[in-house]
């Protein structure tokens, strides 16, 4: 039939989402630098509100359309890429943060550190406490994510998927509370030293993104709650799952790396 579909793609119609992601992040941008300059937060703000307006009006399209019927074998292969892709993007941001602190406590220097690593002025988290705690309740949350998805995938069980899913957004939500107090309990800050500098940029960036992954699973959640997912289409789940794993390895390396050994 003339106009019929011979193919496994799906062909997307054409979207204003890059456009208005894209001038959304040039003012998110431009609205940080202007801030960091006393220029007020208001055009980061609106940067901010659209750039989180195209991810919702983005993904919502991309789960209409897995509704609909157009992920097919093919398309969510190719998804499934692509969140490999953007993982691996994700790690390089890591690297950066581990670069600079793995290179200021080896070759600690005089004008940065006071020429011994950590600084003799600082007092250090002891890594047996508290972060001990929070690595253990990370780890307790990517068990139960990993639960709720062998319930889906192996079993066709969405009750324990819920419960797996819950189990999992709450201990996420407990690891981001426990470091807020960590981090209001700290004998050091941000600026003033590196040490402090490359803590707070390495475990806070980790824990923004626990916060993002903590998001991630509840929209999943939220969708078990509508009847979505099946066993054999449930890319949404599986890429929440697999950053949620990213996360729970990012904060191993992180509590041997800067709790344990460079404390």
């Amino acid at each position: 039939m003339a106009g019929a579909k011979n193919h496994d793609y799906h062909i997307l119609p054409p979207s204003i989402w890059p456009f208005v992601g894209a001038v959304g992040g040039f003012v998110m941008l431009l609205g940080a630098v202007l801030w960091m300059h006393d220029g007020g937060p208001y055009l980061f703000l609106i940067g901010l509100v659209a750039v989180l307006f195209t991810m919702f009006g983005w993904w919502s399209e991309v789960v209409a359309e897995s509704r609909a019927g157009d992920h097919t074998p093919v398309v969510r292969i190719g998804l499934r890429y692509g969140f490999i892709f953007f993982i691996m993007s994700e790690v390089m941001f890591f690297a950066a943060w581990f670069w600079s602190f793995f290179k200021h406590a080896i070759y600690p220097m005089e004008t940065f550190s006071e020429g011994q690593w950590p600084p003799p002025s600082i007092e250090t988290f002891d890594p047996w406490h508290l972060p001990l705690i929070n690595t253990l309740i990370l780890l307790c949350s990517g068990a139960a994510a990993t639960w709720a998805h062998h319930a889906l995938v192996h079993e066709n069980n969405r009750e324990d998927m819920k419960w797996g899913l819950i189990l999992a957004i709450a201990l996420g939500v407990l690891f981001t509370g426990f470091q807020a107090y960590e981090y209001a309990h700290a004998a050091f800050g941000f600026s003033g030293n590196i040490y402090g500098a490359n803590f707070f940029m390495a475990t806070g960036f980790h824990g923004a993104h626990v916060i993002i992954g903590t998001v991630f699973l509840f929209v999943c959640l939220l969708r078990v709650y509508r009847g979505h997912f099946t066993p054999e289409k449930h890319v949404g789940f599986e890429a929440a799952a697999w950053y949620w794993h990213f996360v729970d390895v990012v904060w191993l390396f992180l509590f041997a790396a800067i709790y344990i050994w460079g404390g």
